[in-house]
């Protein structure tokens, strides 16, 4: 496999990875308590997951 002459420059390795960032995660209201939750996982406050209770919520 061919090997590169020359190594690239900082600049040029910069500018390839301008579109590389870390986006915040979309949040979502829970549709049963209100909550905000991640997407497609069981809600951190009440437990419910596609409006069924799936785990019993630890109380603080």
């Amino acid at each position: 496999m061919a090997n590169p002459k020359r190594r690239h420059s900082h600049a040029r390795s910069a500018k390839r990875r301008t579109h590389y960032k870390v986006e915040s995660p979309n949040y979502q209201s829970c549709p049963n308590c209100g909550h905000p939750k991640l997407p497609h996982h069981v809600c951190p406050n009440c437990g419910y997951y596609k409006e069924k209770p799936v785990i019993t919520p630890k109380e603080v």
